[in-house]
């Protein structure tokens, strides 16, 4: 977001802020200068929201609202491995169950998200929305197969986000919006299928994607990146 570097006073909204990448970015967030106010949310915040309950969605929103316009959004939420399922590797391992539940979390609930939170970005202000994708989430990177619902989900995520963007940016062109790419961070949601070694720390991750959506710039449309400012295909 060239010249934000001398703004101030700037609200910033961080969703799933108690995953390891959500927390790194609330931290980060309000060590910087820029920022008057950093609301972090989550399922154990107060007010709390589920990904799967639109109206906790709602009135996360509603109170945010309470104090004015908002000039960063990042949603950091979703999940690799649910209720004690990971990601198929087969065609024959899929279920409509495991499916479904891959789309509520990764995809539906994110885009209720976008429903209830890009309206509190300031309309005549650069600002920031910004979700976590992932690398798979392409269709045209995607050389492996494997990982159907997961896959499927964040290419859906992918063009909620740019669907989104298209619209918002009518009014509100000053507007970033960024599905980001965080690479390989050690989390929960990372630990069973990667070692500590192998992983980005969750601080990290957050610094470059923080850094890279100071330098984006509005499009009209969402961009596709990676941390280290990489374009990635849709």
């Amino acid at each position: 977001m060239p010249g934000s570097e001398a703004r101030t006073g700037l609200r910033a909204v961080v969703l799933g802020a108690s995953g390891a990448l959500g927390a790194a970015f609330v931290d980060l967030l309000r060590a910087d200068v820029r920022f008057a106010e950093v609301v972090a949310l989550s399922r154990s915040s107060t007010p709390a929201f589920s990904l799967e309950n639109e109206a906790s969605i709602q009135a996360c929103a509603q109170h945010v609202a309470q104090s004015g316009a908002v000039h960063w959004v990042i949603d950091a939420t979703g999940a690799l491995e649910m209720d004690g399922v990971g990601p198929e590797k087969r065609l024959d391992a899929l279920n409509a169950p495991a499916l479904m539940r891959a789309f509520e979390v990764n995809a539906i609930g994110p885009a209720l998200l976008m429903k209830h939170f890009i309206p509190l970005l300031a309309t005549d202000q650069p600002t920031v929305f910004a979700t976590l994708s992932a690398r798979v989430g392409s269709i045209e990177d995607n050389h492996k197969g494997g990982w159907y619902g997961y896959r499927a989900a964040k290419a859906a995520r992918n063009m909620l986000l740019q669907t989104a963007a298209i619209e918002a940016h009518r009014r509100r062109p000053l507007a970033v919006f960024a599905a980001l790419q965080p690479g390989t961070v050690r989390s929960r949601l990372s630990q069973p299928f990667v070692t500590p070694d192998d992983a980005l720390a969750p601080e990290l991750s957050a610094a470059h994607m923080l850094h890279l959506l100071d330098k984006l710039h509005p499009t009209g449309r969402a961009q596709f990146v990676d941390y280290r400012g990489a374009a990635i295909a849709w």
